[in-house]
């Protein structure tokens, strides 16, 4: 485990991690499957119980790479369209994008900020946001907000975990991992559950047109 600990940290301590966090950050802005939280994370968590990495300017390095992988998806999607792809037509990402497309036009910039936490749905709301068209003046700020919020707060949940268990930093990214996978989840079944009750009740409002529609003529006659 000692030898584990020190090879942890001297990976923290060299000046390529910073290199490593940026290109993690903007490759997972289009590209779900890297990922960007568990090094940010664990990076926090490492360097609250040894020292020796600029917290700040990591925090920095994230955010800017996150906002440059938020715009590539947005280019990609603006480019391309969501639909050219196979694994773009995959059950899951479909059904993000279905559900990307109907939010973006009740609350785009809300929605391009709160993505940002929720590794597939902010590929697809960004890619999403470029194919339908959306502003990229208004876009680039709130990819800079969301950047940057996403990276204090992945950076304060490696804090967390790396003061409780000071004296072992490969515990203290373990515990800061699986804290960010449990929020993680938590905010992604949040969301399933807001959009499914939002589909419902949309569902709903059509039917009860539907049936209205149907009443005025028999009314009228």
């Amino acid at each position: 485990m000692d030898i584990v600990n020190d090879f942890i940290m001297q990976a923290i301590a060299s000046p390529w991690l910073y290199a490593v966090m940026f290109i993690v950050a903007v490759i997972d802005g289009f590209f779900p499957p890297i990922p960007s939280e568990t090094v940010l994370v664990a990076a926090a968590a490492v360097a609250a119980s040894t020292g020796g990495t600029n917290l700040l300017l990591l925090c920095a390095i994230a955010a800017i790479g996150a906002a440059i992988g938020d715009n590539i998806a947005f280019s990609i999607g603006r480019g391309v369209g969501i639909h050219r792809f196979r694994w773009m037509r995959r059950p899951r990402v479909a059904t993000s994008f279905d559900w990307a497309s109907r939010a973006l036009d009740r609350s785009g910039a809300g929605l391009i900020l709160g993505a940002r936490y929720i590794p597939v749905g902010r590929v697809a709301v960004n890619m999403t946001a470029g194919a339908l068209g959306y502003s990229r003046r208004k876009f680039m700020p709130l990819s800079v907000i969301a950047g940057t919020m996403w990276a204090a707060y992945s950076t304060g949940i490696g804090l967390i975990a790396g003061n409780i268990v000071k004296d072992n930093p490969l515990l203290g990214a373990l515990i800061g991992i699986v804290l960010a996978l449990v929020i993680g989840f938590v905010i992604d079944r949040l969301v399933t559950f807001r959009r499914r009750r939002r589909e419902r009740a949309d569902l709903s409002a059509e039917l009860d047109a539907a049936r209205a529609s149907e009443r005025i003529p028999t009314d009228a006659a």
